[in-house]
């Protein structure tokens, strides 16, 4: 209003000066009620700029004057808003600080103060967590429901309380409503999804997966791999079912995750042995060849082996070979690579393939089933001390996960429902496979070979020993040093050997008197 009045007076101010400034200014005349003023155009000018101004200067005291009551409405909203503000930032800033008592006091005020009803719902929500009152939670969460912005997060508040208090059904309820709204949130699937996996409910999870990626609500590579190893779990459970077709369904799943996702071992493996069992051999190893060339996994190199059983070690070792070329420079080819030239016994083969292993079997990365190799090619070049240094070196070793997946009865992922719930939710999410069996430490394959454990000296210093005395062993000189037995000693007790009976003599004929001649 001031600006518009100065800006008046400046305009009636230069008219004034420019009238002025004029030889022949003029005269104004004005007639009103019978009377009649004549003055100078510019007095005229100055005394309608002046009356103008005056007028403009009523109205908006006027103006001003009949708004004062909203504007003292809108000053005492603004304060209360401030208020508002100052209490939501103390109560957040106790959540945070752990003071849950205050934060509820805060948030019962900023309920009266503060017109944010969306901030002060989920302060209220957060006070009543903060201090444990599973009643005021429930109830602050029950009131998000009613304000549309809220309700995903009212039913994942309502979800996590029924959880914590052990109410699955309920919570599971929860979350297929929160999935079924218009927009659903990615908890609201991932809580469905791993309580399918909980329950074993494979089918129930692949709609899941499918309703999902339709809904934009995953990504295509976890639904591939989430499909993939929820094919390859309910393979392994259908594939020693009764029934014909359970086993072809079985057979059709895991074809179908292998070629879904040839670095899902489990998949490979499972179909695999399906394709053995019905004598297509050739299709079974091409399964494991492309899993072998996308993720290369012992359970994979030993169910390619007893595809065939009538073959040479030579046969055997070439056709072992084949799996080799499809990923050499991997770790596990190295491996494989060691037990072929064991397989022919050939000791070139044997020395290259140990050499090729010489970086694997540093003591940063040797492993019991490392180890184990080394021991085993030792014993094959001759080098006996060797092997039972490695073997003696396994006791400090650490264990491979990969081949934990193979029970002590040579059984490929032997898994429960629990265990196929692990694996599947881990491949999903991060695409590598999980190992429970060594996360439980259990017992599978023996890594390490069974090497005699005790040195026996040789003849001349067994007290008491006669030549005659000793059977069944072969007491060949050893070295003299802290060793252990050798494989021809067979580990029999030394003490056992000198307690030995002698052997009865052989009762000699009486001499026959010679005739005389």
């Amino acid at each position: 209003m001031i600006r518009t009045l100065l800006i008046l007076l400046g305009i009636t101010a230069l008219l004034a000066i420019a009238i002025a400034c004029v030889s022949d200014p003029g005269q104004a005349s004005l007639t009103w009620l019978n009377y009649r003023i004549d003055t100078s155009a510019s007095a005229a000018v100055i005394i309608i700029g002046v009356l103008a101004f005056c007028a403009v200067s009523f109205w908006n005291i006027a103006l001003w004057l009949s708004r004062s009551p909203q504007r003292a409405e809108r000053k005492r909203a603004a304060v209360r808003r401030k208020q508002g503000d100052e209490t939501l930032t103390r109560g957040f800033m106790n959540v945070a600080s752990g003071d849950g008592t205050e934060a509820r006091r805060q948030a019962a005020k900023a309920l009266d103060l503060c017109d944010n009803i969306v901030l002060v719902r989920i302060l209220s929500a957060m006070a009543a967590e903060q201090s444990d009152d599973d009643v005021a939670t429930k109830a602050a969460y029950t009131a998000m429901l009613s304000v549309p912005e809220l309700k995903l997060a009212g039913l994942k508040g309502l979800m996590k309380l029924a959880k914590s208090r052990g109410e699955k059904a309920e919570a599971l309820k929860l979350a297929g409503e929160a999935y079924s709204q218009p927009k659903p949130s990615m908890w609201a699937f991932e809580a469905l999804f791993e309580a399918h996996l909980e329950a074993g409910e494979w089918p129930q999870a692949l709609a899941l997966i499918d309703g999902a990626l339709t809904r934009k609500l995953i990504s295509p590579l976890f639904s591939e791999r989430a499909k993939a190893s929820l094919m390859a779990a309910s393979a392994a459970r259908l594939e020693t079912a009764d029934e014909a077709s359970s086993r072809d369904q079985a057979l059709d799943y895991a074809q179908r995750a292998a070629k879904l996702q040839p670095a899902f071992t489990p998949a490979a493996v499972i179909a695999a042995r399906l394709l053995g069992k019905t004598k297509k051999l050739g299709r079974a190893e091409d399964v494991l060849e492309a899993s072998w060339a996308a993720a290369p996994h012992p359970a994979i190199w030993l169910t390619y082996r007893d595809l065939v059983s009538d073959e040479t070690p030579k046969e055997r070792a070439r056709r072992l070979q084949g799996l080799i070329d499809r990923n050499p420079k991997h770790r596990e080819s190295r491996m494989l690579q060691l037990e072929c030239a064991l397989l022919t016994a050939s000791k070139p083969d044997i020395s290259a393939a140990v050499a090729a292993l010489a970086d694997d079997a540093a003591d940063d990365h040797v492993t019991r089933r490392i180890t184990g190799l080394m021991s085993r090619a030792a014993q094959a070049l001759g080098d006996h001390d060797g092997a039972r240094s490695w073997v003696a070196h396994a006791a400090q070793a650490k264990g491979e996960p990969e081949w934990s997946d193979i029970d002590a009865d040579a059984n490929a992922f032997a898994y429960s429902a629990s265990d196929w719930s692990d694996v599947i939710l881990t491949f999903a999410q991060k695409g590598v496979l999980a190992h429970p069996r060594y996360e439980r430490g259990e017992k599978g394959l023996p890594e390490v070979p069974d090497l005699s454990s005790r040195y026996v000296p040789s003849m001349p210093f067994i007290k008491g020993a006669k030549r005659t005395t000793v059977r069944a062993v072969d007491l060949t000189p050893q070295p003299d040093d802290v060793g252990q037995y050798d494989a021809a000693i067979t580990g029999q007790d030394l003490d056992e050997v000198a307690a030995l009976p002698p052997k009865p003599a052989r009762p000699r004929k009486a001499a026959t008197p010679k005739a005389k001649k």
